[in-house]
């Protein structure tokens, strides 16, 4: 109707108007509605693991994301816990803004749960993942230890500045790079079995660094089950270039014959130590009269000579027998040209029936020993710290007695700081492979998950 001079005609187009507007309002409102898209989320990892009152446990990165959204604008919760009395939903703390958050979790008891992780949505569209957490039980001295994750069986470790450590594992060939302030998961990783021409463990015990070198050797014994495996007659040496996160590894060279020269030179020498009967076949490597290798530490100022420390065996191999260190004095022609080991004079000491699990120095000659017993038992047996001035005329001094009711065997110290400075202290990590760590009776080293694989590092006040 176009007669615009009659009022009522004027009215009914301008409600039609009217309408339309709304209508085309309405539609707009919807379109914009509908140009959200689901929203995502992305675990950085589906595993976790913690402590009960650890400090600095690891943490879970969340990428969220929602299409025609601001990441900023979107919600991460932890909604539901399958097992509440490890962790509940309000245990676990979000922190971040925009497209990457953390995830932290607050253990309550030791056991595994499994935590929902949601993101919502701008428009109230939600998406959710599945966190697998497992939980130790509580330790000593919680808040000067951290976890080293993706491995549980630490075997040996060097400081390589900046606040880092690289770690070996006696259960693989596998180097690890650690954050030691920080629990979690490993920066780097090398694997030189394929360079060194070996496929089996090397069961790495112990390490030294002398300059840009540092040495690794395997424990020289034979299997838990007494058969000998030619990879753990191998030493090996790794060069360093750069420090702290930036470190970088590279082959250097190996020598896979010392076990041998060691059961010779002392068949030469009356068979004092008993080495041949320690590696014939059969021969338990972790017996007081066995053969096993687990420490390794140059000799005061000295870049060509090191000292091996024994495990096993005890000298002499009975209750009470003093500890063994053997000096291998060409250690660098011997892995740099394939020449046959020359030894000194060896050295025994008294650790009070202990024997040695680790030794390391510091640039001013200062020596710490790990101490442990020779046996292959859980942590109930001792263990010890001793001091050491580096003079094969001096006796070692205990420092103290390293706490045994805990998961895990002491089996590393990481650096030695000025133990004439009051207050100073130093790193120790234990090998934890075969413990239970979750209350499921599976030890370590078989878990699945190199997530809930994990050794410790504790610190501890060596002086007064």
């Amino acid at each position: 109707m176009q007669d615009y001079l009659l009022p009522s005609g004027r009215r009914a187009v301008a409600v039609l108007g009217g309408v339309l507007t709304l209508a085309a309002m309405s539609m707009g409102s919807q379109a914009q509605a509908a140009s959200y898209g689901t929203p995502s989320l992305t675990l950085s990892a589906s595993y976790l693991s913690g402590a009960v009152g650890a400090s600095g446990d690891p943490v879970v990165n969340v990428t969220v994301a929602q299409s025609g959204a601001d990441a900023g604008a979107l919600t991460v919760t932890v909604t539901r816990s399958s097992k509440t009395s490890v962790a509940t939903a309000t245990d676990a703390t979000v922190t971040g803004t925009g497209a990457t958050r953390q995830v932290a979790v607050a253990a309550r008891g030791r056991g595994y749960t499994d935590l929902t992780v949601q993101v919502t949505g701008v428009d109230g569209q939600t998406a959710t993942k599945t966190l697998h957490y497992a939980a130790s039980a509580a330790v000593q001295r919680a808040a000067d230890s951290r976890y080293l994750t993706g491995s549980s069986d630490a075997s040996a470790a060097v400081d390589v500045g900046g606040g880092y450590a690289v770690v070996a594992d006696d259960e693989s060939n596998t180097l690890r790079l650690y954050d030691r302030s920080a629990s979690g998961a490993p920066v780097r990783t090398w694997d030189f079995s394929s360079r060194i021409g070996v496929s089996k463990e090397i069961d790495i015990e112990g390490a030294a660094r002398v300059g840009d070198t540092i040495y690794w050797t395997g424990s020289l014994g034979n299997n838990k089950d007494g058969e000998y495996k030619s990879a753990r007659n191998t030493v090996f040496t790794t060069k360093v270039a750069g420090s702290g996160a930036s470190t970088a590894l590279t082959y250097g060279g190996s020598y896979a014959k010392l076990r041998d020269n060691l059961v010779a030179w002392d068949k030469a020498n009356g068979n004092r130590y008993g080495f041949a009967a320690g590696t014939a076949t059969g021969q338990i490597p972790k017996q007081i009269d066995g053969f096993n290798v687990e420490g390794l530490e140059f000799a005061p100022g000295s870049t060509t000579t090191a000292y091996l420390g024994f495990r096993a065996p005890l000298a002499p191999a009975v209750p009470g027998g003093k500890a063994l260190l053997v000096p291998v004095t060409n250690i660098d022609k011997m892995v740099g040209s394939g020449a046959s080991a020359v030894f000194g004079t060896p050295i025994e000491m008294d650790l009070g029936g202990l024997s040695v699990r680790d030794i390391r120095k510091n640039a001013a000659n200062q020596y710490l020993i790990v101490a442990g017993s020779w046996a292959a038992d859980d942590n109930s047996d001792p263990y010890a710290l001793y001091s050491w001035d580096g003079d094969p005329a001096h006796a070692p001094v205990k420092r103290l007695d390293l706490p045994t009711s805990d998961p895990g065997g002491w089996e590393s110290v990481v650096d030695v700081p000025d133990l004439g400075v009051p207050g100073a202290r130093a790193q120790l990590i234990t090998d934890d492979g075969s413990a239970d760590l979750y209350g499921d009776g599976v030890e370590a080293k078989d878990l699945t998950h190199p997530e809930w694989k994990k050794s410790r590092a504790t610190w501890f006040t060596v002086t007064g």
